[in-house]
């Protein structure tokens, strides 16, 4: 396995990180301020992402299947999408966990 998907996984993670913490409250009209994305559509772009890898992964998949492909880019392609799966799953699992303290919360 290579560096390189880990480093653009970490560098997406903290460009994901640095667009939420520059987001300001929430405005008079109840959207969030003009000074940064909100959080859903960061994590919105982020899945898409990631689906976006599945289908190059599906696409060079079926082209070494026919041939037409390099076994290492078909390699490549799906140790990216693998690895960018298990990290759209890691931050599920904390989301719901802290879904779950907070509802444990007394009020």
């Amino acid at each position: 396995m290579t560096i390189a998907p880990l480093a653009a996984t970490a560098a997406n993670a903290l460009q994901a990180y640095r667009t939420t913490s520059e987001i300001g409250g929430p405005d008079t009209t109840g959207g969030m301020n003009a000074g940064g994305a909100s959080f859903g559509s960061v994590l919105q772009t982020a899945l898409s992402g990631v689906v976006q890898q599945g289908h190059d992964a599906e696409t060079k998949s079926v082209q070494a299947v026919s041939g037409q492909g390099n076994i290492l880019d078909v390699v490549s392609a799906v140790s990216k999408a693998e690895m960018s799966l298990q990290t759209t799953i890691a931050v599920r699992d904390r989301v719901v966990a802290a879904y779950q303290d907070i509802m444990r919360m007394p009020i």
